[in-house]
């Protein structure tokens, strides 16, 4: 065990001392090297929800942040855009129904949000990423839509990071 632990030891110092080390950073995700900044534009909202153009920019502005490690920046000043429409939001879809026979209310619901979303490189005016009619369901107790939407919203915000990041 002894010799084992040594011999991993010896290998990493040698990795070192011949320099096989690469830098490796996080800043941009897949994006290209040029972007530091990103603007979030408001989606154009075709959905009944007022709430959903804004929780929508919010969480796409602290996963820019947070994920690729991209400052926000008014869109004369960015680097990169990322703009869309919220073309979907279907409500009250029953999911499983009460035991009860007197009660006719369902007991869990769903909802689904379909957006579409670009992310636009600036200097090299081009498209670096695009998805149109992307969606993602949300689950929820009854009366309790917000948390459906949070769910949905979380969804399709995974995805549009996990798009800018495939950009190698």
């Amino acid at each position: 065990m002894r010799r084992t632990a040594r011999l991993i030891g010896l290998a990493g110092a040698l990795l070192l001392l011949s320099g096989c080390v690469w830098k490796y950073s996080l800043q941009g995700g897949g994006l290209p090297e040029h972007i530091k900044n990103v603007a979030i534009l408001p989606f154009e909202n075709q959905s009944p929800s007022a709430d959903l153009q804004r929780e929508l920019a919010e969480g796409l502005r602290k996963a820019f942040s947070s994920r690729l490690g991209l400052r926000e920046a008014p869109e004369e000043r960015a680097s990169a855009v990322v703009r869309g429409a919220i073309v979907g939001y279907d409500i009250d879809v029953p999911v499983a129904f009460s035991a009860n026979p007197a009660q006719a209310t369902s007991a869990r619901r769903r909802l689904q949000v379909r957006v579409d979303v670009e992310i636009f490189d600036v200097k090299n005016n081009r498209v670096l990423w695009q998805r149109k009619g992307m969606s993602a369901d949300g689950d929820y107790a009854e009366n309790d839509e917000a948390a459906g939407r949070k769910q949905a919203l979380e969804r399709i915000i995974n995805d549009v990071i996990e798009g800018a990041q495939s950009q190698w």
